[in-house]
């Protein structure tokens, strides 16, 4: 099972706040979460970030990976500076187009020029 650590919305119609939950990476956004590791109020000046270091950091340990999102607000929070990130996929190398093939005159062999000669 891939867990994701990640946020689920809770709240009003225009009036969004967050969860930070671990989940099942399978799961709806707002699906049935394993464990709820703190909230997210992007309303309030400046956001309300709260999460349980020390739960997150057993979930990472286990495997769990954070969400980009979740990321961003860790290092908001200044939690898990020294947990591992999830590696970033290496961008593809720009590729040079090959040089175009030089077409190369075949020489009739001797024997065959002989023959046609006669």
């Amino acid at each position: 099972m891939a867990v994701r650590i990640r946020l689920t919305r809770v709240g009003a119609t225009k009036r969004p706040s967050y969860r930070v939950v671990a989940i099942d990476s399978r799961k709806p956004r707002d699906g049935r979460s394993l464990e709820i590791l703190g909230f997210y109020d992007p309303l309030t000046d400046p956001a309300t970030v709260k999460i349980d270091a020390d739960r997150l950091n057993a979930w990472i340990a286990k495997g769990a990976r954070p969400s980009d999102t979740v990321g961003k607000l860790m290092r908001q929070a200044g939690i898990g500076a020294d947990a591992p990130a999830a590696p970033a996929a290496p961008k593809p190398a720009a590729r040079a187009k090959p040089a175009a093939k030089t077409t190369r005159t075949r020489k009739a062999p001797a024997k065959a020029a002989a023959t046609a000669e006669e």
